[in-house]
């Protein structure tokens, strides 16, 4: 029990660590939540610092999933552990201990915990996701698409009662997260992929 308790807050400290943060700090000497759309975050990242910064704040933000979960499956007695360390990730992501907890949105962090916990589901739909992102530009709308999605692939793929919890979950944090982006995309006004950088 107390190694299951120590799994879970390891994993929120990990997941707490924002390289969005961190790289732009190194980078720039900027805060990049000051910057851009405000999100400590990859696409954001991107937006501000350009491709490499961008592409290695995403995988960075993804090994921390996968690092949490397999920290569960070490650590944790049980099957839940693995899928709690993910979740604590994830919310570490977005609300950072470190970082007077305003964080990102958890979606590269959510890749890693979910395809260690349920690779084809989250395959299935982060394919999808990424073919609305090609066909949309729209990062936001294909996040959305992905954390919705993980439910359904896992309800269809894998009948894991803790799989699911942990996908419900998920979902419920995305778009909480994202819920200015929703706003945007309703009005037509979210910023697209590629799009100039903000100053």
């Amino acid at each position: 029990m107390l190694l299951d308790i120590v799994a879970v807050a390891l994993s929120y400290l990990i997941g707490s660590v924002s390289f969005s943060i961190v790289i732009a700090k190194w980078i720039k000497g900027i805060d990049i939540r000051q910057h851009g759309s405000g999100n400590a975050g990859a696409t954001n990242t991107l937006r501000v610092l350009g491709k490499g910064p961008g592409i290695l704040v995403f995988a960075l933000d993804i090994a921390k999933g996968v690092l949490a979960v397999y920290l569960g499956y070490t650590l944790g007695d049980n099957g839940w552990i693995p899928v709690l360390c993910g979740l604590a990730a994830i919310i570490g992501h977005n609300w950072p201990i470190w970082f007077r907890f305003k964080g990102g949105k958890g979606i590269a962090t959510t890749i890693g915990v979910i395809a260690t916990l349920a690779f084809f589901p989250a395959l299935y739909a982060g394919l999808i996701a990424i073919l609305v992102i090609v066909i949309t530009r729209y990062v936001s709308l294909g996040s959305l698409i992905f954390a919705g999605l993980l439910p359904v692939f896992i309800v269809l793929l894998q009948h894991s009662w803790p799989l699911f919890s942990a996908a419900l979950a998920i979902a419920i944090f995305a778009f909480v997260r994202h819920r200015s982006n929703i706003v945007k995309l309703l009005q037509g006004t979210e910023n697209k992929l590629g799009a100039k950088k903000e100053a």
